[in-house]
C-alpha cells in the first residue's frame, strides 16, 4: 500500500513538473546557418603544409559535408587550395578565408590569421560566457569553456551558479541548435546545483558546438542555455 502511494505521488509529481516545463517550452528549430573554420593553428612552420578544416552547420543546426572554397590573403606567405591544403613559403601573416554560397542569398565566410615562423604552434583556445534560463526555473550563472593541455576540453562554471534542485532529469549538453538536443553531446545529468564545479569533455572539438543547453530530460523541455562564441 505504501509502494502504492508512492508512485501516485511520484507520478503527480512528473505532471505537474510536465505541465510547469510545458507552459514555457516552445518549438522552433530554426538557426542561421553557419561556416566555421575548426582547424586551430596560430603559426606554421616555413615549407610545411597543413590540411584546413571547415563545418558547415544547416538551417536547424545540422552538420553538412559542402564543396566550401579556401583562399589566402597573401598567396606569397601561404599558399592555399581550393579545398584547403596550405604551404607556408615565407615569413609574415596571411588571413585565411573559407567560404561557401548555401543559396540563401548571402555567402557564409570564416577568416583566420595564421603566422609563418620557425616552428607550427597552435594556442589554446577559451571562451567565457553565461548562462540564463528560458522558463520561471532558477538558472544561471558564469562559465569559462576551454581547450585543456591533454587535448580535452574543461567546462567550468563559477561560484555565481545557480539551478534550480527540484526539476526531475535536468541534463546539460553541448548542442548548435539552442531549441533542440537531436544530434546534441550530452555531457551528463545535472548534480549541482549551487557553487562552482566543473565537467570534463572529450572526444570533442573545441569548435564543435555552438550552445550550451539544458534539458529536462524526461520530458525533452528546455530550460536553459548559453553561447559558445560571439
Amino acid at each position: 500500500m505504501i509502494t502504492k502511494t508512492k508512485s501516485i505521488i511520484y507520478l503527480l509529481f512528473c505532471i505537474f513538473a510536465l505541465q510547469s516545463c510545458i507552459k514555457d517550452d516552445f518549438i522552433d528549430d530554426f538557426v542561421e546557418p553557419v561556416l566555421r573554420i575548426t582547424t586551430n593553428v596560430d603559426t606554421l612552420a616555413f615549407g610545411s603544409t597543413l590540411q584546413f578544416e571547415e563545418m558547415y552547420l544547416n538551417n536547424i543546426g545540422r552538420e553538412e559535408q559542402v564543396d566550401a572554397i579556401w583562399s589566402s590573403s597573401d598567396e606569397t606567405i601561404i599558399s592555399i587550395s581550393d579545398d584547403g591544403l596550405a604551404t607556408a613559403l615565407q615569413a609574415g601573416s596571411a588571413t585565411i578565408s573559407v567560404e561557401y554560397d548555401d543559396g540563401s542569398g548571402s555567402v557564409l565566410r570564416d577568416d583566420m590569421l595564421v603566422h609563418v615562423g620557425e616552428n607550427t604552434t597552435v594556442s589554446l583556445q577559451t571562451f567565457n560566457g553565461n548562462i540564463q534560463t528560458t522558463t520561471f526555473y532558477v538558472l544561471e550563472g558564469d562559465f569559462t569553456f576551454s581547450e585543456t593541455e591533454d587535448g580535452g576540453l574543461s567546462l567550468e562554471f563559477a561560484d555565481n551558479y545557480r539551478a534550480s534542485a527540484g526539476l526531475p532529469g535536468l541534463y546539460i549538453y553541448l548542442s548548435n541548435n539552442r531549441n533542440s538536443v537531436a544530434g546534441a553531446f550530452e555531457i551528463g545529468e545535472v548534480d549541482v546545483f549551487d557553487g562552482a564545479h566543473s565537467y570534463e569533455v572529450n572526444d570533442v572539438g573545441f569548435s564543435d558546438y555552438s550552445y550550451i543547453v539544458y534539458f529536462c530530460k524526461p520530458f525533452n523541455v528546455k530550460v536553459g542555455d548559453g553561447e559558445l562564441g560571439e
